[in-house]
């Protein structure tokens, strides 16, 4: 199949290190497609407040598997002291993204175009794809590749927006509108605990909200600090199964080295591990173990924890487990009916506005992304068994509602999660897009991968 023009869907830090990356493979020339926002940045970095930094040091966010120091040496460029072990800020990520892709722009001699537009519709033909954008041009590729990161997340339960008016719930909560319009005799109630419940918290901070803030989660679990874990002895093989046993095994390691050992010393097996298990055992992982992994495998820059404790030592921040009922408008604000953890009973809270960080949305059977909905319909594409995104091979081709498997059609990035699990922070997802670009340049066959 002769592949020389690629489209790609989303010029965040996926679609954005795939395009690059193709460049460096030689390959076909492709058109990065972007819907909002400045390309090369992304929502993880486009709408990024100052008081936003990385929750990974710098010394392992270079966009290339191949010259893993890459960022730390820009950093440094640019005087920033001991630029490996430092958490920069996100804005600050943002411009390295975008210097790249500018630069890769400016030497491509033609071979890398940006275009802004929204893709709505993407079918294909005996020899490619024609995608079709909102404003009605039509653009065809031999191959086009889905990069479109994290959707929206779902609206809490017993929340139906319709019933409340803008002003008292945020169902974005990277809307820059979320502080508007608070003073400091109100309380804003923030649904998850997780990063993106943290980012709210320091950007209402930093814009001067001197309110009160909860959180509230099923568990009321907090993302953990980074901090160093100590010497002990790593596992050296890959354990033989995931699901119950696993659970076991990790929640008995946690007790002997730590949670946060435990969860690091799986970091090389884990997509092995996740590929090899049953629907099951996936399933039995995410209701059992995931809430545990995800507060240790996602943490904190210490600057960032420091900022957090400060909050929650002042009482300006309170964070609670429970699960939400019902949300009521009552007078300019919101009563929240709520059942705390380990309660039969309910509780009712008054709160001035509802800001939802439940987490990004995976479904594809609850998305309203008229390109997702469209390839959904069309059978081109299907949810993985867990429903947390699109279902792909390991090569990435996506794969479509017969079951077969695309070799025209690929996706990336945290909507690939259902295939590979850890794929949502930078290590990996710059390893995916460098995969993905060597196969689609034909470049995976060097070295005899392709045998």
């Amino acid at each position: 199949m002769r592949i020389e023009h690629v489209a790609i869907v989303g010029a965040g830090f996926s679609g954005t290190l795939q395009a690059i990356n193709l460049l460096r493979h030689k390959g076909p020339r492709a058109t990065l497609i972007e819907r909002a926002g400045a390309p090369g940045l992304g929502l993880a970095y486009g709408a990024a407040h100052p008081s936003h930094v990385l929750n990974v040091r710098a010394g392992n966010m270079s966009a290339f598997p191949d010259d893993p120091g890459h960022f730390a040496r820009w950093l440094a460029e640019r005087g920033v002291a001991d630029a490996a072990h430092a958490f920069a800020a996100r804005v600050t990520y943002g411009e390295y993204l975008r210097e790249l892709l500018d630069a890769a722009v400016a030497g491509s001699g033609g071979r890398l175009t940006v275009r802004r537009g929204e893709v709505t519709r993407l079918d294909e033909r005996v020899d490619g794809v024609t995608l079709a954008l909102a404003d009605g041009e039509k653009l065809e590729a031999d191959a086009a590749v889905l990069a479109v990161g994290n959707l929206p997340p779902h609206d809490p339960p017993g929340l139906d927006p319709a019933t409340l008016p803008g002003d008292l719930y945020k169902g974005d909560p990277w809307a820059g509108d979320i502080g508007d319009g608070l003073d400091d005799a109100d309380t804003v109630l923030v649904i998850g605990t997780g990063l993106t419940m943290v980012d709210v918290a320091l950007m209402l901070e930093a814009r001067g909200f001197g309110g009160k803030i909860v959180a509230l989660s099923r568990r009321g679990l907090l993302p953990r600090r980074h901090a160093a874990g100590g010497a002990w002895q790593r596992i050296e093989e890959r354990p033989a199964t995931v699901a119950s046993a696993l659970v076991r095994r990790v929640r008995t390691r946690a007790e002997a080295i730590g949670w946060r050992n435990a969860v690091d010393e799986l970091r090389p097996f884990t997509q092995p591990m996740w590929a090899n298990a049953s629907e099951a055992e996936r399933g039995r992982f995410l209701r059992h173990l995931r809430p545990w992994w995800d507060v240790h495998r996602h943490r904190l820059a210490p600057q960032v924890a420091d900022r957090l404790d400060a909050m929650q030592a002042r009482g300006q921040l309170e964070v609670v487990a429970g699960k939400t009922l019902g949300f009521a408008a009552q007078d300019g604000a919101v009563a929240v009916r709520w059942r705390p953890r380990g309660s039969h009973g309910e509780a009712v809270m008054r709160v001035r506005r509802v800001v939802n960080c439940t987490g990004p949305l995976g479904d594809l059977n609850r998305t309203d992304d008229p390109l997702l909905v469209a390839l959904r319909e069309d059978g081109a594409i299907r949810p993985d068994a867990a429903h947390l995104g699109i279902d792909v091979n390991g090569a990435g081709e996506v794969i479509g509602a017969d079951g077969t498997a695309n070799r025209r059609l690929f996706a990336l990035g945290p909507m690939t999660r259902g295939a590979f699990w850890e794929i949502v922070a930078v290590p990996d997802i710059r390893r995916q897009t460098w995969d993905v670009a060597r196969r689609l340049s034909n470049a995976h066959w060097v070295g005899g991968e392709g045998l």
